[in-house]
């Protein structure tokens, strides 16, 4: 198919975006059926949200047609590994956009949109103004949760991204990476198995009342994570890279 036609190709890169963000969401009402009982519904949901994978998949092969596999058995171990290569590629890119543009850049606005846009600090009378006006501190609490939960995002997509550019380099040849987890409590991390989210005992989590330097084994057990809410025993030790 002939992309130079850059509204087609536009076109295109929405109607995947706009299909992909229906298969979560129906997966998302399906779960809410589900939970209050209505097994029909959540069935509908599930189905659906199925059906709109399909049509993202269908866009998606348009916009990648070198990614389109017919016959898996009569490609070369060079040609799949080209293929696999470009996959990985994508998602490299993708991530790292993820976290060196995207989410800070979301922080930033959800700190602005919190504080009326300015900063805390260049309008300390902002806070108590909010606190008078019960909708305003509504959508600032929400506005400071999204900051939060983006400036955690975006540590996840980094790690994502280097998991991908090793399986990328794996792929070409290369060594796998060697990986431990820290000795020291005061500065060993954890990921989350269900999110990937990183607690960094350094940092803490003070929006979630944990102060920066509190190893993880001190933290309280009903702590959840804040990106998923899973709880605290779903976390293990992060394992990082040991410098060559």
């Amino acid at each position: 198919m002939d992309l130079s036609n850059f509204t087609t190709l536009q076109n295109l890169e929405a109607a995947f975006g706009g299909e992909s963000m229906a298969n979560r969401k129906y997966l998302f009402f399906a779960e809410v059926a589900r939970q209050l009982g209505f097994s029909d519904l959540a069935k509908l949901f599930k189905e659906t949200a199925d059906q709109e994978t399909e049509h993202a998949f269908a866009h998606f092969k348009l916009l990648h047609p070198e990614l389109v596999v017919e016959n898996a058995a009569a490609l070369t171990d060079e040609q799949k590994r080209e293929i696999i290569s470009r996959c990985l590629s994508l998602a490299i890119e993708g991530e790292t956009y993820e976290y060196t543009t995207m989410y800070p850049e979301f922080a930033a606005d959800a700190q602005r949109d919190a504080y009326g846009g300015q900063s805390q600090r260049d309008n300390p009378a902002a806070e108590e103004f909010l606190k008078q006006v019960q909708e305003s501190t509504d959508h600032a609490n929400t506005f400071r949760e999204a900051a939060h939960r983006f400036g955690l995002l975006k540590f996840i997509e980094n790690y994502h991204a280097d998991r991908y550019t090793e399986a990328l380099e794996v792929l070409n040849g290369g060594q796998t990476a060697t990986r431990v987890a820290g000795e020291d409590p005061k500065t060993r991390k954890w990921i989350c198995r269900q999110c990937s989210m990183i607690y960094d005992p350094v940092a803490g989590d003070p929006d979630s009342g944990i102060a920066p330097g509190t190893p993880f084994e001190e933290i309280p057990d009903d702590w959840e994570c804040p990106i998923c809410g899973a709880s605290k025993k779903t976390f293990k030790p992060f394992e990082e890279k040991v410098a060559a």
